[in-house]
């Protein structure tokens, strides 16, 4: 990556390679919170002049370090080329950015120099840095020199007081504020082999509410005890495939960094760095990869995304009552209501993907409580999808944009030019999408089961003739679904039905979304199986969101030709689901593959969609990384690679193992299950995988399949 990240829960830093923040990049360099940026303005110089970087990491997440050292300088105070080495040491912690600068000689002689910091903040909106929109907004109202430290106040439209706070432990030689910010310098004289530390705080403050601020050994001996807790309670993943080993353990890392809590639960944001905030479509499908690994995140992002159910209709903010939001911003522009973001409901998906996370998290955990809590919004959102969901009254759930700064197209492919034609022209709405489709089906029948299963409602008839009409709808769906989506002359499902209910016949992956429904006819299923994994689907390294051929594919496009390893995931659950292993392993070899050639074998949240046989995949110049969904890919593999299909009426485990090349063994341990776990080795014997169970604690039965 050209950019160095990290993130503790609601509050990222990101930055240059050096560790600086220039306020002419257009990278979106930054301190955020809430939104906004608190620090917009960061250089660091010795002497005057700008260090040279010599290293710079952070595939930690929550530190970063760097290393830099000096240039040759030879006017005023002169300095020797290398002879000082700069180490910048950054971390997050409770709502403070935590900084150390140590400064070592290495000159045989006594070197006299300084270091400089160059510091201001902007209180820009993120819809402003990312160049989305403009508004009106307040201004600063000074900046305050104080014992310690400088604050540089704003006051906002929203009538929101924020602040930056900068503090240190050691005082500078010199402090200068002005309307620009503040400038500090350290006048340094050190011996040969001699060290000196410079410990600074930077602190966003809104409404006048001051983070505690701890020691910087505390801080960070704690955020290493919460990051080995969270592997320690991970299910344990070892082969002897070292690219995987490395991509789940950057997943568990990423996964972790990425995790914040608004006051409901633990959930994952959707990524860095311009989209840590709560996703409806982004946060739920991360959830559902999960399960295997950390099924207690589902809970949060249940919780999360019922708080913000919709409850009326508001036309500006796409709000339906029942519905599932999109996303929810809280910089000055959503809190003045200039942008529908505080929340913004313009999703077609999240509805349905919410039911199904609520449905698949109680079978993993009998977490029947939580099921019993959220009944109330079980009814709303399935009256959303049978009322607001269906605008067009053709018994599929549709979209429209109805709000003037909305988004148009509202699946998880939601650029502008995503759902196009044979012949070009865009898709007008309301738009009703293939995967949509399967996921409001899986939704009702996964819901239909637990209420078939689950004591009370098990013996309860109006419960179980609940279940019934469920399911009957869903079955309705089905029905209609392959008569008006199956294409014929491409053996493949239309990517959507326009206004018209024409098909948009572009061969897309959205209809392998739909394999992990259950909903499609067996012979179907297997045409979108072998579709998949045809040359213009499959690049080598993954499955395209287009077809190579279409007139709209574009393998450097966001939507219409690139590969996302998500996108991937899903497809690979229902492959999984419906027996293709062969095709699935493929899949995952295409993406381990691919990881290999991303910093620290990071999945990115896409990159372009050239066939592997031009050589190493090419990047997306602007993907988010890390990405929710991308980091949580790897987790899916597990079950994949298991073949592990869950019964929940008979409380059986299916086993279908099958080892990507290049892996021999796999051992998972701790794979949490109902109130137990479960510990399986797998070993490969020529053209078969068998495997062993070495515990089992879920109260569940393994069976082969």
């Amino acid at each position: 990556m050209a950019y160095s990240v990290i993130k503790e829960n609601d509050l990222f830093l990101v930055t240059d390679l050096s560790g600086d923040i220039s306020t002419d990049s257009t990278e979106g360099f930054g301190l955020y919170t809430k939104d906004t940026r608190f620090l917009s303005h960061l250089k660091l110089t010795v002497n005057g002049a700008k260090p040279i970087v010599l290293a710079s990491e952070s595939d930690r997440n929550y530190v970063s370090n760097i290393v830099l050292t000096n240039p040759d300088i030879k006017d005023g105070e002169k300095l020797w080329r290398e002879s000082v080495e700069i180490k910048r040491t950054r971390f997050i912690y409770k709502g403070i950015l935590y900084e150390t600068i140590r400064a070592t000689n290495f000159n045989p002689h006594l070197q006299r120099f300084s270091i400089e910091l160059e510091i201001d903040a902007d209180f820009q909106d993120m819809f402003v840095i990312r160049g989305f929109q403009e508004g009106h907004f307040g201004q600063k109202t000074g900046v305050r020199q104080l014992a310690s430290g400088f604050s540089i106040d704003y006051g906002g439209v929203d009538d929101v007081k924020r602040s930056l706070l900068v503090e240190w432990m050691e005082a500078p030689g010199q402090v200068t504020v002005s309307n620009d910010g503040a400038r500090i310098a350290y006048y340094m004289d050190l011996e040969a082999g001699q060290s000196a530390s410079i410990d600074l705080f930077f602190v966003p403050v809104i409404d006048e509410t001051y983070p505690e601020r701890h020691s910087h050994a505390d801080a960070i001996q704690e955020l290493q005890r919460m990051y080995a807790d969270w592997e320690q309670r991970s299910t344990g993943v070892a082969s002897n495939h070292p690219v995987f080993d490395s991509l789940y353990r950057r997943g568990l890392s990423d996964i972790r960094a990425l995790l914040t809590d608004l006051g409901f639960g633990l959930f994952p944001v959707a990524g860095l760095p311009w989209y840590a905030v709560p996703f409806g479509r982004d946060s739920l499908i991360t959830a559902l990869q999960l399960l295997p690994v950390h099924p207690e995140i589902a809970k949060g992002t249940i919780m999360t995304m019922a708080r913000y159910q919709g409850e009326k209709s508001d036309s500006w903010r796409d709000e339906q009552p029942g519905k599932i939001m999109h996303e929810i911003r809280d910089g000055e522009l959503a809190n003045t209501n200039q942008v529908p973001f505080k929340p913004y409901y313009g999703t077609v998906d999240a509805t349905p993907l919410f039911l199904i996370l609520i449905g698949e998290y109680v079978k993993w955990t009998d977490d029947i409580p939580l099921f019993e809590e959220m009944m109330p919004n079980i009814r709303r959102a399935l009256e959303w999808i049978d009322t607001c969901g269906d605008l067009d009254e053709s018994s599929f759930v549709t979209y429209n944009k109805e709000s003037a700064k909305g988004i148009k197209n509202q699946g998880w492919k939601d650029s502008s030019n995503s759902v196009v034609h044979r012949n070009g022209e865009y898709a007008q709405a309301p738009i009703a999408l293939a995967e949509v489709q399967g996921y409001v089906y899986q939704a009702k029948t996964t819901i239909a089961e637990l209420l078939r299963t689950m004591k009370p409602y098990s013996n309860d008839n109006k419960m179980i003739a609940w279940s019934s009409n469920l399911i009957a709808e869903a079955e309705e769906l089905s029905k209609l679904f392959e008569k008006e989506f199956w294409v014929e002359s491409d053996r493949f499902y239309a990517l959507a039905l326009d206004c018209g209910r024409e098909q948009v016949e572009t061969v897309t992956s959205n209809p392998g979304h739909v394999l992990m429904s259950g909903m499609l006819n067996p012979d179907r299923a297997a045409a979108v199986a072998d579709k998949l994994l045809s040359k213009e689907m499959f690049s080598g390294y993954g499955i395209r969101t287009m077809a190579e051929g279409e007139k709209g594919y574009n393998p450097i496009s966001y939507h219409n030709g690139s590969v996302w390893p998500h996108d991937n995931s899903l497809c690979l659950m229902g492959l999984n689901h419906e027996g293709f292993h062969k095709e699935a392993v493929t899949v995952i070899e295409g993406l381990l593959a691919a990881s290999s050639s991303f910093e620290n074998h990071r999945l990115p949240e896409l990159f372009c969609g050239y066939s592997a046989d031009k050589g190493t995949p090419i990047h997306y110049p602007v993907a988010c990384s890390p990405q929710a969904w991308a980091a949580a890919t790897p987790f899916v593999f597990i079950e994949v690679m298991l073949g592990m299909q869950l019964d929940y009426m008979t409380r059986q485990i299916s086993l279908h193992p099958m080892l990507p090349v290049g892996m021999d063994w796999l051992s998972v341990r701790r794979l949490r299950l109902g109130s137990g776990v479960l510990d399986v080795d797998v070993k490969r014997r020529k053209e078969t995988c068998d495997y062993h169970i070495l515990e089992n604690t879920t109260g569940w039965t393994v069976v082969s399949h």
